[in-house]
């Protein structure tokens, strides 16, 4: 059994396989599992992203459906579970696209993540190395995931960004298997 820290943040690009990372910590952990999903299912193409990511997780695994409201998602947990956030991009995401507050949203997050008995794996997208967007919205957005990014970095005890599969830990140190 893998003793995790109370927070881990787990970063990479699209695709670079940070969420199955994230998902062999929980595993390792010997903990009750929870995926927390941020996603909203707009269309065809992100159902099959869901699907794939459903499958490849297997069983074992409660998962809360949680697009803008993580705070009531974390409460719910115990100190015998692990949790999965998969991810904070779309959750910022989703917030932006309903005009939510912010920084409201980011205190309530904050204080879910400080109270919860269970150790915490939040997985989110690093936006920062690629080109600044044509529109202000995509630079809104590119600008509030970097700053989300950053304050979640300055309270997580363990950092890995994920490349091509490929774990690199930033902060702290990676448990045992």
């Amino acid at each position: 059994m893998a003793a995790l820290p109370k927070l881990t943040l787990v970063l990479g690009g699209a695709a670079s396989g940070k969420s199955a990372f994230a998902e062999t910590l929980c595993v390792a952990s010997g903990r009750a599992r929870t995926y927390i999903a941020t996603a909203r299912i707009w269309d065809d193409e992100m159902a099959a992203k869901v699907a794939r990511h459903v499958a490849q997780r297997g069983d074992g695994w409660k998962t809360i459906s949680a697009q803008t409201d993580l705070a009531s998602a974390i409460a719910g947990l115990s100190p015998a579970d692990v949790a999965l956030v998969d991810c904070v991009t779309m959750w910022l995401t989703n917030l932006m696209m309903d005009g939510a507050d912010l920084d409201a949203a980011r205190e309530e997050f904050d204080s879910a993540l400080a109270a919860s008995p269970a150790p915490m794996i939040l997985v989110s997208n690093d936006v920062g190395g690629g080109i600044v967007p044509d529109n202000a919205l995509a630079r809104r957005f590119q600008n509030e995931q970097g700053r989300l990014n950053q304050h979640l970095v300055a309270r997580a005890k363990l950092v890995v960004m994920v490349t091509a599969g490929l774990p690199m830990v930033l902060k702290g140190v990676l448990p045992d298997a």
